[in-house]
């Protein structure tokens, strides 16, 4: 008897090199810049009011907070970069269907497509 023929899974278009991912890149590089500069414009805002002799103490703990948990984030993100956890992040799903597909023809299913 003949294997069944392996089932191709599509791909989404981004290779190494793609346009896709370039503007990819490009969009999420810019997105955490602006978002980046905004957040350092609130942080000093922060510390403009917290020099205002009538607000003094008023920020000093949510913002003790609020830098604690962006550089845990922050920490976090370049973690994960450094690891490796930002790299082949479809390859999970494929291996699950990959799998999923060798159950079936291992218990004697056939595929739609197959019938």
């Amino acid at each position: 008897m003949s294997a069944a023929p392996r089932r191709k899974y599509p791909s989404i278009g981004i290779g190494p090199w793609s346009p896709l991912r370039k503007a990819l890149h490009v969009f999420f590089v810019g997105a955490c810049v602006a978002g980046g500069a905004l957040f350092a414009r609130k942080i000093y805002r922060f510390l403009e009011t917290i020099e205002h002799h009538e607000l003094v103490g008023f920020a000093h703990d949510p913002l003790l907070v609020y830098a604690f948990v962006a550089l845990g984030f922050a920490l976090l993100l370049v973690w994960a970069y450094l690891t490796g956890q930002l790299s082949g992040v479809e390859k999970a799903k494929y291996e699950m269907l990959e799998r999923f597909d060798a159950q079936e023809r291992a218990e004697g299913l056939s595929f739609p497509e197959e019938a």
